[in-house]
């Protein structure tokens, strides 16, 4: 793609802002004005142009990154380009998305699931954990599932909060999916009380994993 089509498209993502919506980003760690939803019709007309996509990554601008995710081939990054990627992404939803809609889909994802649960750089080791907790509900085969548990009660607590946030889902998830490790998951979080008191709206799951994995399998078992 010529280097004008990015001006275009960086022109569009311009014309998108919405000072409103960056408030409410801006509140969430997101430095961007543009809705959602408009970002995702913009990519649904652009279709996928992997090329389009590493030049609008290349601009740094968070707007620009997040269509880039969506009109990306996850396939065709390199293994050390999802590394860079990931530790350039210091935004939470283009690091959400740069996970879930790029990494997962990578034939390097189970690769770098081991290489960043282990990275020093708690952002970065949230990234593994989120792998891993892929891995917990679709292909547990293979883990050893009291050992995350062993790892989860010992650092969760003092985890910085992304990471404690990516450990907790992992706990849940394996309270959830796992019925033989479902009660020392929930005495783990009982015990440790991680997001015991986080504000959750009305008709929405606390992320409190006692109550989350209590509340999905009453949920499962009601059909």
């Amino acid at each position: 793609m010529a280097e004008t089509t990015v001006a275009e498209v960086m022109a569009e993502l311009s014309a998108l802002e919405d000072p409103r919506a960056r408030a409410v980003n801006e509140k969430h760690g997101d430095d961007h004005g543009v809705n959602l939803g408009e970002l995702r019709a913009l990519a649904k007309r652009l279709k996928t142009q992997q090329e389009l996509a590493r030049r609008l990554w290349e601009t740094g601008d968070t707007a620009a990154r997040l269509l880039a995710l969506l009109v990306c081939r996850p396939k065709a990054f390199a293994r050390d380009e999802l590394d860079a990627m990931l530790r350039e992404a210091r935004t939470p939803k283009v690091h959400d998305w740069l996970v879930n809609y790029v990494v997962k889909k990578s034939p390097f994802a189970e690769e770098l699931r081991l290489a960043w649960s282990a990275d020093p750089d708690p952002v970065v080791a949230s990234a593994g954990w989120a792998l891993t907790t892929e891995r917990v509900a679709r292909t547990p085969e293979g883990l050893d599932l009291a050992a995350l548990l062993d790892v989860v009660e010992a650092e969760m607590r003092t985890a910085p909060d992304r990471l404690q946030w990516a450990m907790n889902h992992c706990l849940a998830q394996i309270g959830i999916d796992h019925p033989e490790h479902r009660a020392r998951a929930i005495d783990i979080g009982e015990r440790l009380g991680v997001l015991k008191d986080y504000p959750t709206p009305r008709n929405c799951t606390s992320p409190f994993a006692p109550v989350w994995i209590t509340e999905v399998v009453r949920r499962r078992a009601a059909g």
